[in-house]
């Protein structure tokens, strides 16, 4: 396993919303992912709804980036961007150190999981895919389930689970996966206080022990300020960042 990456000081804050990027250490100067100009409308015409206007943002290995914004102000539409799951209007997108989108794990609102599956066979699904061997996916999915304290959940069905234990398998899913950078778009948003707080643990802890660079949407200043830099977004615009500097986790 890769060495603990250091949550990166307030002094140095990971990437302004437009323009050149801010100086970076040797340790961080992998671009996971660059947007360029970038530009998103759906729809044509008078019915055209532009969802991100011309935003540029950098992800290195190592950021922990908030992006924050009012419902509808196009945070979600930035996240889908850098996860490659929609193509841009305007504007470039690539993946120069991720290996491309494939490298990406990505955290949902709604959990996905599939009903005819357990939740350790939902975990593991990921990997099983990718070609890792049955009894070593479901292995590395318990642990990853672990980090979300829901290791005792893994012989159950997604029916037999509540809305916020399915979340937190969803989080593990993408956690099992190691993945160079991981988007979370609104991870805690369905979640009660404690268990969204559990969440936000577990994707931090499995950034830091992997260096993953982490992208998180909210709504939430509490899960914001847990992050090193903050990004704002309104009206589909990147308005610009502020750092935060390195918070504590928070203890049960």
């Amino acid at each position: 396993m890769a060495p603990r990456n250091p949550r990166r000081p307030a002094s140095t804050p990971a990437t302004p919303a437009r323009g050149e990027p801010a100086p970076h250490s040797s340790a961080s100067t992998d671009v996971l992912v660059a947007c360029q100009d970038v530009a998103l409308t759906f729809g044509q015409g008078a019915g055209a709804v532009v969802a991100v206007h011309g935003a540029s943002l950098r992800v290195r290995a190592g950021d922990r980036l908030a992006v924050v914004g009012p419902s509808g102000s196009g945070k979600s539409s930035l996240l889908h961007l850098l996860g490659g799951l929609e193509q841009p209007t305007k504007g470039s997108v690539t993946w120069p150190a991720a290996g491309g989108p494939h490298g990406i794990g990505l955290v949902f609102q709604s959990d996905s999981l599939i009903p005819a599956l357990d939740v350790a066979e939902n975990t593991a699904l990921p990997l099983v895919l990718a070609g890792m061997p049955d009894g070593r996916a479901r292995t590395e999915a318990v642990k990853a389930l672990a980090l979300v304290n829901a290791a005792d959940l893994a012989d159950r069905l997604p029916e037999e689970i509540s809305g916020g234990q399915a979340q937190r398998v969803a989080a593990a899913r993408v956690l099992a996966q190691a993945p160079r950078l991981i988007l979370a778009d609104e991870p805690t948003g369905r979640l009660d206080h404690t268990t969204g707080r559990h969440v936000l643990d577990a994707l931090l802890t499995a950034a830091d022990r992997t260096g993953a660079a982490l992208v998180v949407t909210t709504h939430d200043p509490a899960v914001a300020a847990r992050l090193t830099t903050r990004l704002t977004m309104n009206d589909g615009r990147l308005l610009g960042t502020a750092a935060n500097g390195p918070q504590p986790q928070e203890t049960s």
